[in-house]
């Protein structure tokens, strides 16, 4: 069966994996300015309560959890 708005079973979205990553700011408008593995990139925190150095879960551009052990 398939899924309206995905392509052969799979959707773009859902396929993506969620990857930790450490808050390095906080940024205006529910951002914040993370480190990954690969380097750095802005995503969205308007679904977290997260603190500088704190370690997130981020997936498809979004923390979606702040992970246990406080600030790394």
């Amino acid at each position: 069966m398939s899924t309206p708005g995905c392509s052969d079973d799979v959707c773009v979205t859902c396929s993506d994996t969620a990857t930790p990553a450490t808050v390095l700011s906080l940024l205006d408008d529910e951002m914040a300015l993370v480190r990954f593995e690969d380097g750095e990139r802005e995503v969205s925190v308007a679904l977290v309560t997260a603190d500088v150095g704190d370690r997130v879960l981020v997936h498809a551009g979004e923390a979606i959890s702040v992970l246990p052990g406080g600030a790394a």
